[in-house]
């Protein structure tokens, strides 16, 4: 082969290698396909999807967050306290009941649906962690000051969220893809500017 044409046929062979490399990252099987159940989706993604680790608080590793399983139920860690497991087990027997105005704040918690705090008390009185429902405005009073470890409860005059192991429990729908009002895990966390954090003491 001649030099001219050896000098050729290797400049062709670097114009195509970008061409093929991004041909190999943007088209064909979606590469998320790939990704196990149970991996972590980088911060930069934009959150968790269902049955991955939801990412709402830098505190905890992945083996201390919880995940979003495909039936909308949320999975307790096995490092969690037991608070923590009895707080997501209870959460969960509410997924998918509707939004109800002032649902779940009667002396037994129980209702036919939820409101944002009802959510949120019912949650955290499976934990043995809150004796009677409490409105958005009371928690905002309740338990510590500033975000927990385990669990952070967002609140202010008009509504209330619980993260809890990392996962969002909220009956809005603000930033979820899925939509939904009622009582729901959340896959991302939503903006908490204009919140106040608190949190149970010693979590």
């Amino acid at each position: 082969m001649r030099a001219s044409a050896l000098v050729l046929t290797i400049v062709a062979s670097l114009v195509a290698a970008p061409a093929a490399l991004a041909q190999s990252t943007t088209g064909g099987a979606d590469p998320s396909s790939t990704i196990p159940a149970t991996a972590t989706v980088p911060a930069d993604t934009g959150g968790a999807t269902y049955g991955q680790p939801n990412p709402a608080t830098t505190q905890l590793t992945p083996e201390q967050t919880a995940t979003i399983l495909p039936t909308g139920y949320a999975a307790a860690p096995a490092s969690a306290p037991q608070e923590v497991k009895d707080a997501i087990a209870a959460a969960n027997e509410i997924i998918g009941k509707p939004y109800v105005y002032g649902g779940g704040h009667n002396a037994k918690f129980l209702s036919r649906g939820y409101d944002c705090s009802g959510t949120v008390s019912y949650a955290l009185h499976g934990a043995d962690l809150l004796p009677r429902p409490l409105d958005s405005s009371s928690f905002m009073k309740w338990g510590a000051k500033g975000p927990g470890t385990w669990f952070t409860i967002y609140t202010n005059p008009g509504h209330a969220f619980a993260v809890i192991a990392g996962l969002r429990l909220d009956t809005s729908a603000a930033g979820d893809p899925a939509g939904g009002k009622g009582p729901r895990w959340r896959p991302v966390l939503r903006s908490t500017r204009g919140f106040t954090a608190r949190h149970p003491v010693g979590f």
